[in-house]
């Protein structure tokens, strides 16, 4: 939708929030009362977020202790409260502590900064080496983990359907990613702009687990959020770009409603128009264009996508057509007219139903 104003630096959630809606109203009581309070302290988050946008943030200020091209990475424990951002467990470059969830947090914060800075030139997420925080063990059973325009923050998850959210690397590449987002087209949050915005999330949260783990196009599994799921849950993972729409159905989650074409477009005013379900789209086309090419997606997909973020065309309320037109213009630009690049983007956008001319 034209028109719409909603920054991209606000709140952002890896579970959607129709979805811990339906848990909400499950019949589990457990399961029931952990989504109500997290849907309650995102609601309060969202609202503190979008004060702090509108009253202008504060710069934040240079670390004297930064190395160039060097994360700084610094984790908190919230201990199970919602003060942020809690106390301070692990620094730069100490050892590691004695809880895994730390750990893994700190791993995760740098392999997205290795990410995109092997790959892209990219020092932090906002190119200057900005210093990179996580609180860990937030809230009370809480369902989520977020960006909210300063921090990486996890939840441990209600054991019932969600796990721990620092298991899935991804996950932690995929908020990072809005940071990225946030630093550079600033893309609104709402509509397809906002469905653009989660997809770049995923994009770059699956190419951080692809190269963390060493994996090809071809090897990768394309699953967003995988090991998130508690046993027992019927599903793999929050999002599948593969195979959008089939990740998880459940009877109490439901049935993964992200359609793979334009053809299935999901209007709606929930989720701030369908962000977190209509990435299935973008998200789609990029798998097909990566696994079109083959090898290793960061290098020559991913740098087409990495271009158009951060190139200075792509609109802040840009929709998926214009973003389709913008890569094709980035393959040409970056490889060659008569490249398999440019032959394989369009090939992808085709085959979601979208224009690149």
């Amino acid at each position: 939708m034209r028109g719409m104003t909603a920054s991209a630096s606000g709140f952002c959630t890896i579970v959607p929030p129709h979805l811990l809606d339906r848990l909400s109203r499950a019949s589990d009581p457990v399961v029931a009362a952990a989504a109500r309070r997290t849907l309650i302290t995102d609601a309060a988050n969202r609202t503190a977020r979008r004060l702090t946008t509108v009253a202008g943030a504060a710069a934040v200020p240079p670390d004297a202790d930064a190395v160039p091209d060097r994360p700084t990475r610094t984790v908190y424990d919230a201990g199970h409260r919602t003060a942020l951002p809690g106390k301070k467990v692990r620094a730069e470059g100490a050892e590691p502590a004695g809880d895994t969830t730390v750990n893994r947090a700190y791993a995760g914060l740098g392999a997205t900064f290795e990410l995109f800075r092997d790959a892209y030139g990219r020092d932090s997420i906002n190119g200057s080496g900005l210093p990179l925080d996580a609180t860990v063990h937030y809230g009370r059973d809480y369902n989520n983990a977020f960006w909210n325009g300063d921090r990486m923050v996890f939840g441990d998850g209600d054991g019932r359907i969600f796990l721990d959210f620092t298991l899935a690397v991804d996950v932690i590449g995929h908020e990072l990613a809005h940071g990225v987002t946030q630093y550079t087209a600033n893309l609104a949050y709402f509509g397809q702009s906002g469905a653009l915005n989660e997809s770049m999330s995923d994009v770059f949260g699956s190419l951080v687990k692809q190269k963390a783990l060493g994996q090809t196009a071809e090897q990768a599994d394309w699953l967003i959020g995988a090991g998130l799921l508690a046993p027992g849950v019927q599903g793999v993972a929050l999002r599948s770009m593969k195979a959008p729409g089939t990740a998880y159905d459940d009877d109490v989650l439901g049935k993964d409603p992200q359609p793979a074409k334009m053809a299935d477009y999901v209007r709606t005013g929930s989720d701030n128009g369908g962000v977190h379900i209509n990435s299935g789209i973008p998200n789609h086309a990029f798998y097909l264009f990566a696994k079109e090419l083959g090898g290793n997606a960061w290098e020559r997909a991913g740098r087409v996508w990495y271009d158009v973020l951060t190139g200075g065309g792509l609109a802040v309320d840009a929709e998926f057509a214009d973003f389709s037109r913008l890569t094709v213009a980035a393959a040409r630009e970056r490889f060659g007219a008569g490249g398999a690049e440019v032959d394989a983007v369009v090939k992808a956008w085709s085959t979601v139903g979208l224009p690149t001319e």
